[in-house]
């Protein structure tokens, strides 16, 4: 398996046993992108389009849109709109300007109505076009002007008389009178096509004739963020911090989690591991506040612990107990009664106890007891000879078991051994070999001085 399942599998055992407290981040975050789509009103975005007929150079429609946006432009719109409240500094925030192909610059203009977006761009463009006519005529030479004028109403009047001459030409009865027709035509169409081509020489003529192409369309939504996009950026943005908050606790935990680091916190010999059929997680954390919020909330439950794995039948599972007898027996032979040590809150541990108890019977008798990881405190010896602790791995830190072993030796027990205990799934089919003992032996009080016997 490599680290990208990995992580995958643990985000999933995440949402799985962190569901609730996921979803309830999730609402605050929506709430929390309500709350901000209600300090900032709805804004709504129109264009309205420009064409710049002509050859231009990209420099020069970049300059263009530099005076779609100017001060200039967007202050006379303001004077022509007249809004109160709102000053020529913040409208000109509101209006941009792009070029698109084809020479056609878009203006677009945004304000918290659709009706004032749509009358802020067609403002804004026909003063825009206003402004660039002005400031072409402003540049053009007066006197070559007049000429241009002058010649253009030099072709008009040829034009007239040619038509005069054609009409008072023989129609078309003779050849002669048909040539001389078809000679003042061409005549004609080769001044038009001269004066064509001097308007096209003259950049100053086609760039001073910009065209606003219709008005702006009305906008029928919001322009982004909408206040439905706000609501569910919080929502995925706090769920995405849950995440991320689960993933560093995880990372930064020190809990120890294989046999030899437990082995080493607790200072003693493991005498091996037992199974315990059944789902349920191996240790609910016992933190601040009232128990009904943490286990309304899921954090009542570890989400850091693998899956229980498939286990074989219960036959399998006694052998792993009367192994651990066995071993006890030889690591203290004369021992004939043994407190066993199991951590308040670890369910699997203790039904494991339990087992070990039923399974050793009375050579030697085991009295478990539970002993609070917060403030470990261990009854008293008394006709015990030693302590034996059993813990499921992963659930406790380095720090609370060096405390649980102290809590032993400071109540005159010697821990003999460590049993650590795991969940399985149990198989549908069980073995009909069944258990033995079946008697769950009567747990002693940790604050109890000497505790109860079983």
């Amino acid at each position: 398996m490599n680290d990208d399942t990995i992580r995958l599998v643990t985000i999933g055992r995440i949402i799985r046993r962190r569901w609730r407290l996921l979803t309830i981040l999730a609402v605050v975050g929506a709430l929390v992108g309500y709350g901000t789509s209600l300090l900032f009103p709805p804004r709504y975005t129109t264009s309205a389009s420009v064409l710049l007929p002509g050859a231009w150079e990209e420099r020069e429609l970049l300059t263009q849109e530099q005076i779609a946006t100017s001060s200039t432009v967007v202050d006379q719109a303001a004077a022509t709109l007249h809004w109160r409240g709102v000053s020529n500094s913040e409208l000109r925030d509101q209006v941009s300007a792009k070029t698109a192909d084809g020479n056609i610059i878009k203006i677009s203009g945004t304000a918290d109505t659709p009706e004032r977006a749509q009358q802020l761009s067609d403002q804004v463009a026909q003063q825009f076009v206003t402004f660039a006519a002005r400031v072409v005529d402003d540049n053009t030479d007066p006197e070559a002007a007049a000429q241009r004028e002058a010649l253009q109403q030099t072709v008009t009047q040829t034009s007239r008389r040619i038509t005069e001459l054609a009409d008072s030409a023989d129609p078309g009865r003779t050849v002669e009178g048909v040539q001389a027709r078809t000679e003042l035509e061409k005549l004609r169409t080769t001044l038009q096509e001269a004066m064509t081509k001097l308007d096209q020489t003259d950049p100053a003529g086609n760039k001073a004739h910009m065209v606003v192409m219709g008005p702006a369309a009305r906008p029928t939504g919001e322009a982004p963020p909408t206040r439905i996009q706000l609501v569910v950026a919080g929502a995925l943005l706090f769920l995405l911090l849950g995440i991320i908050g689960h993933l560093t606790a995880a990372r930064m935990s020190r809990r120890p989690r294989t046999q030899p680091e437990i082995a080493a916190a607790l200072g003693s010999a493991l005498l091996g591991t037992v199974d315990v059929p059944g789902g349920r997680p191996a240790h609910r954390p016992r933190g601040r506040g009232p128990r009904w919020i943490r286990r309304l909330l899921g954090v009542d439950v570890r989400w850091d612990v693998p899956a229980p794995q498939a286990s074989g039948d219960e036959a399998s599972r006694q052998v792993r107990y009367r192994r651990v007898c066995a071993r006890l027996r030889d690591r203290v032979p004369d021992a004939r009664q043994l407190l066993v040590v199991v951590p308040d809150g670890d369910e699997i541990a203790l039904r494991a106890a339990g087992q070990l108890a039923a399974e050793a019977g009375s050579d030697p008798l085991l009295r478990p007891v539970e002993v609070p990881m917060s403030h470990p405190m261990v009854p008293d010896r008394g006709d015990e000879s030693g302590a034996l602790v059993v813990l499921s791995a992963g659930s406790w830190t380095a720090a609370e078991l060096a405390g649980l072993a102290e809590a032993c030796m400071d109540a005159g027990h010697e821990v003999v051994g460590i049993v650590i205990a795991g969940p399985v799934r149990a198989l549908a089919t069980r073995s009909a070999d069944r258990p033995r003992h079946t008697a769950t032996p009567v747990l002693a009080v940790g604050h109890d001085g000497k505790g109860s016997s079983a």
